[in-house]
């Protein structure tokens, strides 16, 4: 079981994203990735989900030009099970 330390979280207004996917190369720690088909929002677009390991950087905030993200930082730092946090993006 392999667990990362979580320092925030984003929310995701997946209906509104265009999937251009900016925000998955921006996010510095990597806990960004696309949906896979069929996984697309009432738009037809694939849209970025989130794994553990967020450290609210705010990068994926700030490349998004359709302003998809709200980003929180945890006071204490969470320890989280990645393969648990992966199965809940599918």
């Amino acid at each position: 079981m392999t667990r990362a330390l979580t320092r925030g979280t984003v929310t995701i207004d997946v209906e509104k994203c265009k999937g251009c996917d900016l925000c998955v190369p921006a996010c510095r720690p990597g806990v960004l990735r696309m949906s896979e088909a069929p996984e697309l929002n009432l738009l037809g677009f694939r849209f970025p989900q989130l794994i553990a390991g967020c450290t609210a950087c705010r990068a994926c905030f700030e490349v998004c030009p359709d302003l998809v993200f709200e980003v929180y930082r945890y006071d204490t730092p969470v320890e989280m099970n990645i393969e648990a946090a992966e199965e809940d993006v599918r």
